[in-house]
């Protein structure tokens, strides 16, 4: 049995949960997120928490139940914390500013990159040099940053580039490391 599936699913207080069928939506404070799961799969709301059973162990059954307990509980939990993800830009003259809703990107291009936040997920800019992604879908703020970082992706020789927050970029000698000369 699946370690993941197994566990319960808590549902905090001001979060709904209405399960038709395969379909689950989930109201709370910060918004509504829906999702289909596998027609295998039950649900079963007792005590204030939700429960993902399997009818049997199929393999295929095996691999939904951890997956869609995840998914629920990431659903739960974004509807209720919500999600960040954090960027940051190095580089000489890289800098990131919001206008209107849309970010603005000054990566070492010939033009600004502008680009429009999609439905449900706001770009706040702490300073010129740090963004943060949030949004109450996982995904689609997982997406999104990716989506920002892919303008200018870290390069491994001075770093350059757009990387998230903490990331480690393993760096590369270039000429200098080069042992020996030219005859």
């Amino acid at each position: 049995m699946s370690r993941v599936g197994r566990l319960p699913i808590a549902i905090p207080s001001g979060v709904d949960i209405d399960v038709t069928e395969n379909h689950v939506v989930v109201k709370g404070p910060k918004g509504t997120l829906e999702r289909d799961i596998s027609p295998i799969l039950t649900l079963v709301s007792e005590d204030g928490q939700l429960r993902v059973e399997r009818p049997d162990d199929e393999k295929r059954a095996r691999e939904l139940h951890g997956l869609s307990r995840t998914l629920i509980n990431n659903m739960v939990v974004g509807v209720t914390e919500g999600y960040r993800r954090g960027l940051e830009i190095q580089g000489v003259g890289y800098r990131a500013q919001l206008i209107g809703q849309k970010l603005q990107l000054n990566l070492g291009y010939s033009h600004p990159i502008e680009i429009e936040p999609p439905e449900g997920i706001a770009f706040e800019v702490e300073n010129p040099t740090r963004i943060a992604v949030t949004g109450i879908d996982k995904e689609l703020v997982g997406r999104t940053a990716a989506r920002v970082r892919a303008c200018r992706k870290p390069e491994p020789y001075k770093g350059k580039g757009v990387r998230y927050a903490g990331e480690v970029v393993r760096r590369k000698a270039g000429k200098a490391g080069k042992i020996g000369g030219k005859k």
